[in-house]
């Protein structure tokens, strides 16, 4: 019997807003999908972003979320495989979010073993993909701690606008600090820059000082993402930029960031 491999965690996390997080999951996941990988993508953000860009509109209806398997963490519950668990059309799975996430992170504070809450969730299905990508809130909060706790590297999405490089300074602290205390194993995938109006003097500007303050340590992709009107419109349409324009120049960016990715894999 052959013993499938582990799947790969990452945690796409940027504490600022508007950076490309949820996008970045979407496009990625299936991406990799495209490559014939198993890949399940995980919303751990209330506000339901990633779940409503795939397609579910209406995130606070759906029966049963990402809030409700971790409850059952927390109160020793079994998880019986594959619940909660969405099927998108282009091939890839996706446990949803929708505003219940805010009180249970406010719960997990009293928790035993906060911190590993979502592990808990993810441990079983590991043996089932090759990629978990989860798709984090844009605050250093509980529920972010559990992503880097539950997951093998960290993906880092950067708008290269001024104050970019200061930004990542406590966002990498915090990884630091999690790795020494709960997660020995995360490693820092990469940076990413988004958003890129790379035409402009500023942007390269701005890129350079990422690059000087932490490449030296630090992977920064070389493919970059740049602004485009088709990848900001496939949030409404429920599907990637794969199937919304996929002679454009987004889907071309992130098909070469899969290949970057499986590289590192």
């Amino acid at each position: 019997m052959k013993i499938s491999k582990k799947a790969t965690t990452i945690a796409i996390v940027n504490q600022k807003g508007g950076t490309g997080k949820t996008t970045t999951c979407e496009n990625l996941g299936i991406g990799l999908a495209m490559e014939g990988k198993k890949v399940l993508l995980v919303d751990t953000d209330p506000q339901g972003s990633l779940t409503i860009s795939m397609g579910w509109q209406q995130p606070d209806e759906l029966p049963t979320t990402l809030s409700t398997l971790m409850a059952k963490a927390m109160n020793d519950q079994s998880i019986p495989p594959g619940e909660g668990i969405l099927h998108h059309a282009e091939g890839v799975d996706l446990i949803p979010a929708n505003i219940e996430l805010a009180g249970l992170e406010v719960a997990l504070v009293n928790s035993m073993n906060r911190e590993k809450m979502l592990k808990q969730v993810l441990d079983s299905a590991k043996r089932e993909y090759d990629f978990i990508l989860l798709d984090c809130m844009p605050s250093l909060g509980m529920m972010t701690i559990n992503a880097l706790s539950a997951a093998d590297s960290v993906l880092i999405p950067v708008q290269p606008q001024y104050y970019a490089a200061d930004g990542l300074m406590e966002l990498l602290k915090v990884v630091k600090g999690i790795h020494q205390r709960f997660n020995p194993d995360l490693q820092i995938e990469g940076i990413l820059f988004t958003m890129d109006s790379s035409h402009y003097n500023n942007s390269k500007r701005n890129k350079q000082a990422v690059r000087d303050a932490y490449g030296a340590e630090i992977i920064i992709f070389d493919q970059t993402i740049p602004r485009t009107e088709a990848l900001a419109e496939t949030a409404s349409e429920g599907v990637s930029i794969f199937s919304y324009d996929a002679k454009g120049k987004g889907a071309y960016s992130y098909q070469a960031l899969v290949q970057e990715v499986l590289n590192h894999a």
